[in-house]
């Protein structure tokens, strides 16, 4: 199965790209991120290899031009991005970070009308408290309180 984390940080920009314009010749991805980063051209073919190696691309040689797709869809990528950032995390923790990101994060009305909603309907669910999932529940100052 395809990785969202295998990617770097350079693949992810260049994976941006290619998402945003569905489908794109390297010459098209190579100008674009050259306006955005000081990258050679041979570094982003090296990127645009490595992605297709990797298959979150694939590639399709149309006459003298190569072809690059998505195999990996942007949404399932960032889910799966910060899914695996989460599951590092204590479980305790976990809504405090949530606040944190959205207290700093610009978001649209809509998006404020969405995730009240979603809270809304999540609450009627919602345990009184999070358990520990700590490696070490003696030493964890949150257990102790």
């Amino acid at each position: 199965m395809v990785q969202a984390s295998d990617m770097s940080n350079a693949e992810w920009q260049i994976m941006r790209v290619i998402w945003t314009m569905k489908e794109a010749t390297s010459s098209e991805i190579i100008t674009a991120m050259q306006q955005k980063k000081k990258w050679s051209e041979s570094t982003i073919k090296t990127l645009l290899r490595r992605l297709v190696q990797k298959e979150m691309l694939m590639t399709q040689k149309v006459s003298r031009h190569f072809i690059y797709r998505p195999l990996i869809v942007e949404d399932d990528a960032m889910i799966q991005m910060t899914s695996e950032v989460f599951e590092r995390l204590c479980s305790m923790k976990k809504g405090h970070t949530v606040s944190e990101l959205i207290t700093d994060m610009p978001l649209s009305q809509s998006d404020i009308v969405n995730l009240q909603d979603i809270l809304k309907q999540k609450m009627t669910t919602a345990p009184e408290a999070i358990a520990c999932d700590c490696l070490a529940p003696a030493s964890c100052e949150r257990c102790a309180e």
